[in-house]
C-alpha cells in the first residue's frame, strides 16, 4: 500500500533521510516506526503525508505516485502528535467543521460514546485538559474510514481507561484490514500492539522486522532492551569511524 524508494530530504546542511527504502504492504499490519530524536521519523511521516517535499526519491501509495498529486490523501487517516485546535471552536464546532470540509460518511458519534466527550461538546477547545484533547484528536482520526492510518504518539495525555479504548479501537481496525503507522516512544505499547518494527537511525532504515526477529537478533528479553543495543553499537560504529574521517 507504501512504497518507498531512495527517499533523501535535507534541511540545510542537515541531511534528515538517505535513502530510505521501505515496503509497507501489508493490509492488517500494525508497524511501529521507532528511532531516537533527529533519526528521521516526523520527517519520512510528513513525507508520506504529502507535507514535507523530498529531495530525491519516490513514494507511491496504492502503486501510484504521489508526487505533485492530493487524491490519495483520501485513503489516509493521520493524528498528529500535537493537536492544534482553533481556540475558539467547541468541540462539536469542530468536529462539523471537520465534516463540512471532507467528503465521505463520518463517524464520530460511535467514537465520541467510546471517548466519553458527550459532557464536552460544548466546550471550548482551549478550555480542555490536555488527554480530553487528545481524545478529540483521536476521534478526528478516526471517524472517517480509510485503509490507511498513520498516528503519531497517540497514547499522549491518556488516561488508563482512554488507553484501553484506544488499543480496543486500534485491533477493532486492524483486523478490518487497515495498514496502521504507529510512532511512539513507550516501548511497552510497541510490544503489546505492533506486527512489524521499523527502526531508523541517522535517516536510514536499520532494521525492519517482528518483534520476534529483533528480539533474536539483539538477543534481547524486550524491545527497550534490544533499541538500546542497536543505539550503542551505532555509538561505537560513529566513535570508531570518527578518526578515519578526521584524516580523510
Amino acid at each position: 500500500m507504501i512504497t518507498i524508494r531512495q527517499l533523501y530530504k535535507s534541511f540545510g546542511p542537515k541531511s534528515v533521510l538517505q535513502g530510505i527504502d521501505l515496503e509497507l504492504n501489508t493490509p492488517g499490519r500494525i508497524s511501529a516506526i521507532l528511532g531516537p530524536n533527529g533519526s528521521g521519523k516526523t520527517t519520512l511521516i510528513k513525507c508520506i503525508l504529502g507535507m514535507v517535499i523530498p529531495d530525491q526519491g519516490e513514494i507511491e501509495v496504492d502503486g501510484q505516485s504521489i508526487k505533485g498529486k492530493w487524491e490519495y490523501r483520501s485513503q489516509l487517516d493521520y493524528l498528529p502528535q500535537i493537536a492544534r485546535f482553533p481556540d475558539n471552536l467547541t468541540v462539536q464546532e469542530l468536529i462539523d467543521l471537520i465534516q463540512d470540509l471532507r467528503p465521505g460518511r463520518a463517524q464520530a458519534e460511535e467514537l465520541i460514546d467510546r471517548f466519553g466527550l458527550h459532557d464536552y461538546l460544548d466546550s471550548r477547545l482551549n478550555h480542555l485538559s490536555g488527554g480530553t484533547k487528545q481524545k478529540v484528536n483521536l476521534t478526528l482520526a478516526f471517524m472517517y474510514d480509510s485503509p490507511i492510518l498513520i498516528l503519531d504518539e497517540p497514547t499522549s495525555g491518556l488516561d488508563p481507561l482512554a488507553m484501553q479504548q484506544l488499543r480496543e479501537l486500534i485491533l477493532q481496525e486492524r483486523e478490518r484490514g487497515k495498514l496502521i503507522l504507529i510512532t511512539t516512544h513507550i516501548m511497552s505499547f510497541v510490544e503489546e500492539m505492533a506486527d512489524e518494527i521499523v527502526f531508523l537511525l541517522d535517516g536510514q532504515v536499520c532494521f525492519k522486522g517482528s518483534i520476534e526477529e529483533l528480539l533474536e537478533q539483539e538477543a534481547a528479553e524486550s524491545v527497550e532492551e534490544a533499541i538500546a543495543q542497536l543505539l550503542v553499537v551505532s555509538e561505537a560504529l560513529e566513535q570508531a569511524l570518527e578518526p578515519d574521517q578526521q584524516n580523510a
